[in-house]
């Protein structure tokens, strides 16, 4: 149950001042952060391409305020994308984006998020790549989803995301799959009511399971984002009964969790991408990463109470 409670806590000012200013915080977040800045993030990506994974590329920070704050994020990204040319890596090296960042919830929020968006996915094809508009709470997703699909005509390989908690995504599934989209399926991260998403892991489990037979059994590309190993061996049987082959879908797990699991499943053959964040506002993301799985409160916990 302390998952809602450390989501809560994500949106407390408070907090993040504690979390911030606690001893043993840098240590901790440098394990799922890959550093603040594009110069610290290239070679961790060079890292992992030389290992057979690919990396889907996430600046954090989402409590944008102001229109110059949304555009600060895109011109991030749009630096991020002048390192990648120099890389020259292709689709191995994509981006992550969440729609918050480009102003989706100030005033005129669409249409910002979408002028903001559209020059990043422009030049992420410039380079041979492309993006995936990342899913937030369940208010923001007709936007995002609206957003993907004008996207779409010009950039047809433009990702979303979408999450099995809650109740409307196997319809919404059915849709995406239909149209060809590449499509991130994660359980759910955000704190949501009864009346839209379940509350039980099993059941989400479940949703999971039926979701990604949907989308393995559609026209588009699964992209199946889990650490757990059953689901793992789950998306693999699925895969194989429906026919794709291991170019025709692919894993993505969290930079920092499951590091051996990313080499095996790479040395299989399988398409393996790490999302990898970074950048100085971490602490929205930092805290997701907590609620998600109790060892790493655990692990967090004992390092706050060290010194250094």
């Amino acid at each position: 149950m302390l998952g809602p409670v450390i989501l809560a806590a994500s949106r407390s000012d408070r907090m993040r001042r504690f979390v911030s200013a606690a001893p043993g915080t840098k240590q901790v977040v440098s394990r799922f952060i890959a550093g603040e800045s594009v110069d610290q993030v290239v070679p961790v990506v060079r890292d992992a391409v030389a290992k057979g994974l690919a990396v889907t590329l996430d600046v954090v920070g989402e409590d944008i305020t102001t229109r110059e704050q949304a555009f600060a994020a895109r011109d991030a990204y749009l630096e991020l994308i002048d390192h990648l040319r120099e890389l020259d890596l292709g689709t191995k090296a994509e981006m992550s984006v969440k729609l918050s960042m480009f102003g989706q919830a100030l005033g005129g929020g669409h249409e910002l998020a979408l002028a903001n968006v559209r020059p990043v996915v422009e030049a992420a094809a410039a380079i041979g790549t492309t993006v995936t508009l990342d899913a937030e709470d369940h208010t923001t997703l007709d936007s995002m989803f609206a957003i993907h699909e004008e996207l779409r005509k010009d950039f047809p390989a433009t990702g979303c995301v979408i999450q099995a908690y809650l109740f409307r995504t196997e319809a919404d599934a059915r849709r995406l799959a239909a149209n060809g989209s590449r499509v991130r399926l994660v359980k759910g991260a955000y704190k949501e009511p009864a009346e839209v998403a379940y509350q039980d892991k099993a059941e989400t489990d479940k949703a999971y399971v039926r979701i990604l037979r949907i989308l393995m059994e559609g026209e588009g590309y699964p992209m199946i984002g889990s650490h757990d190993p059953r689901l793992i061996s789950i998306a693999q049987e699925l895969a194989r009964r429906a026919g794709r082959k291991l170019d025709e879908y692919e894993f993505q797990m969290l930079y920092g969790i499951r590091g051996e699991e990313h080499l095996r499943l790479a040395a299989e053959g399988h398409r393996m991408r790490v999302y990898t964040a970074y950048g100085t506002d971490w602490y929205g993301y930092f805290m997701r990463r907590l609620a998600e799985k109790p060892a790493n409160l655990l692990f967090f916990a004992r390092s706050i109470l060290t010194k250094g």
